[in-house]
């Protein structure tokens, strides 16, 4: 069974940054993209971004182009969101998730709160 573990979730004010990481505890043929959704209070769980692990290729959510950086380590078991210039609107629970072309595998999440 593959487990994500996030961690790097807290608060912070806008304008500021946060990293967020992800541990993938094995590497499968089912966790070929890693990746990053969000779900706000009231709302539906929206993509933020994702990394294929075999070529480091990223894609973004457009409310957090430019503002947010996905990438991998090294050994490709750990994925990093960072985060920068940070709005209110980002305020939300972070989930990591890995799978094919759809997540199979989700973490448990990590609160990202952002004020004012």
């Amino acid at each position: 069974q593959v487990q994500l573990v996030e961690s790097g979730g807290g608060s912070v004010q806008a304008g500021g940054s946060m990293r967020l990481s992800c541990v993938v505890s094995r590497r499968t043929v089912t966790t070929v993209v890693v990746g990053w959704f969000r779900q706000a209070p009231g709302s539906e769980r929206e993509f933020v971004a994702n990394i294929t692990r075999a070529t480091s290729t990223a894609r973004y959510a457009d409310s957090v182009k430019e503002r947010f950086t996905i990438s991998i380590d090294n050994g490709g078991n750990t994925v990093y969101l960072q985060m920068n210039s940070l709005k209110p609107e980002d305020t939300a629970v972070y989930y990591c998730a890995a799978g094919i072309f759809k997540p199979a595998y989700w973490g448990q999440g990590t609160q990202v709160t952002v004020s004012s």
